[in-house]
């Protein structure tokens, strides 16, 4: 059994790894750690894992010595201290916050607007996104698990860029995430008189998760991109929707789109091609990522539409596909969940 160790598991993030992580045939979880509740039981927090995992929660500062693996489910910012700290201990590393997920500590104090106080770390994670770095995520220590916008519109884009389809600067992603994606502390943006019977946009030009969506799909590319990302706040509990908007280099058939997307993500578990626009519910609660694509000849433009549950293929699901691929595990190993709809 995988032994594994949660610090931070009183957030979203942190109990969807928890219902995730119980299900799975070759876990163990061995620790759960919360600074601000430690000496109460996992499921006072979390009332839905009554009876079932009744932890108590310890600090993290007394991880027992026998993990396999540890799950960092921290605000960026936080996360490069714990890596850093355990960076000399047994375990591998998967780190939720967005601290690893950027080409340098330079680019990242540009977009989140503080320093890095771990600048080493950069040279040893993996972006961990599967269906694009399966091999490498098999062989890391370190594992920066992808935001939960970039996740869709990365997965959407993909095989345009890779097959250099589009017009690499012309890209439009009009994205909107369901409240959980703000996190767990109210605030208040994510206030229920702000938010309920509500829709607006928000990080115009400016959100972080730009600069990560430009640097992964430049990789897929023989030079940069640049998107337009719009992120929007849905009214729901859960899921992303994101709806991609490029400019094909020369007319394309909706035959040969179908076929590059095929191609692209036969041997990717957790994609699915539609033959209709997604919804929501139809990801819910799972890790599949469905993706719908066409092409307008009237206006000339390709129209890709991704949906992703922003807590499952978003964040959780994500790292635990990426701890099955670290231990040579099936990699659909508890994670064959069948969407929640409605």
């Amino acid at each position: 059994m995988i032994k594994a160790g949660i610090i931070g598991a009183t957030g979203y993030t942190g109990s969807e790894l928890v219902r995730l992580l119980y299900r799975h045939p070759e876990v163990d979880i061995t620790a759960i750690t919360s600074e601000s509740r430690k000496g109460e039981a996992f499921s006072a927090v979390h009332g839905q894992f009554r009876g079932l995992i009744d932890h108590t929660l310890q600090s993290a500062d007394d991880l027992p010595s026998n993990l396999d693996i540890v799950f960092l489910a921290l605000p960026h910012g936080v996360s490069m201290e714990y890596v850093e700290k355990y960076e000399q201990e047994g375990f591998r590393i998967v780190d939720l916050s967005g601290d690893f997920r950027l080409s340098s500590p330079e680019v990242y104090q540009s977009w989140y607007g503080k320093p890095h106080t771990y600048s080493q770390g950069f040279g040893k994670a993996v972006y961990g996104l599967p269906e694009l770095h399966k091999k490498a995520i098999g062989e890391a220590q370190l594992v920066a698990n992808p935001g939960c916008y970039p996740t869709s519109a990365i997965l959407g884009l993909a095989p345009l860029v890779h097959h250099q389809l589009i017009d690499q600067n012309q890209i439009i992603i009009d994205s909107k995430s369901g409240l959980t994606g703000a996190g767990i502390k109210a605030n208040a943006t994510t206030h229920f008189s702000n938010v309920n019977d509500n829709f607006k946009a928000y990080a115009l030009k400016s959100h972080r998760h730009t600069v990560e969506i430009e640097e992964q799909l430049s990789g897929q590319s023989t030079g940069g991109i640049t998107v337009q990302f719009t992120p929007h706040l849905l009214p729901v509990d859960r899921g992303i929707l994101s709806t991609i908007y490029a400019t094909p280099l020369q007319p394309i058939s909706e035959e040969q789109l179908r076929k590059t997307y095929v191609d692209f993500y036969r041997h990717q578990p957790f994609v699915r091609l539609c033959d209709q626009p997604p919804s929501l519910k139809e990801v819910r609660g799972s890790n599949y990522c469905d993706l719908f694509v066409t092409y307008d000849e009237r206006t000339q433009r390709i129209i890709v539409v991704a949906v992703i549950d922003n807590l499952v293929k978003g964040a959780a699901g994500q790292a635990v596909h990426n701890m099955n691929l670290m231990f040579g595990l099936e990699e659909t190993t508890g994670l064959k969940i069948i969407p929640l709809k409605p």
